[in-house]
């Protein structure tokens, strides 16, 4: 089992900046890749960013490039995402993911353990 836990959330205003971290405990050995999602009220989960565990090799959502920014700090088994220029339309809960192996990396049904999400408001 790998058990996930994200913090960093909050509310902003438009333009501004957060940081979300998702430390990785347990059986980390076994992950390879890493992914943050989000989930507005009354829309379906949505990828963010992900992150090869091993390679580095990242993949965003075309709403997220040039403003979101996925790193890894491996030694600390944390995941962070980095976001500037925030928009409203970017409020929504954010949940750190973590996979065994996949094959589609956007998509959330390839991802095996789920953090508990944190909330980020972005005020117009």
């Amino acid at each position: 089992q790998v058990q996930l836990v994200e913090s960093g959330g909050g509310l902003v205003q438009a333009g501004g900046s957060l940081r979300l971290s998702c430390v990785a405990s347990g059986r980390t050995f076994s992950v390879t890749i890493m992914g943050w999602f989000r989930q507005a009220p009354g829309k379906e989960r949505e990828f963010v960013a992900g992150i090869g565990w091993s390679g580095g090799s990242t993949y965003y959502a075309d709403s997220v490039k040039d403003r979101f920014t996925i790193s890894g700090d491996y030694a600390k088994n944390t995941v962070y995402l980095q976001m500037n220029s925030l928009k409203p339309e970017d409020t929504a809960v954010y949940s750190c993911a973590a996979a065994h192996r996949v094959i589609r990396p956007r998509s959330p049904d390839e991802y095996d353990y789920w953090g508990q999400g944190t909330q980020v408001t972005v005020s117009s």
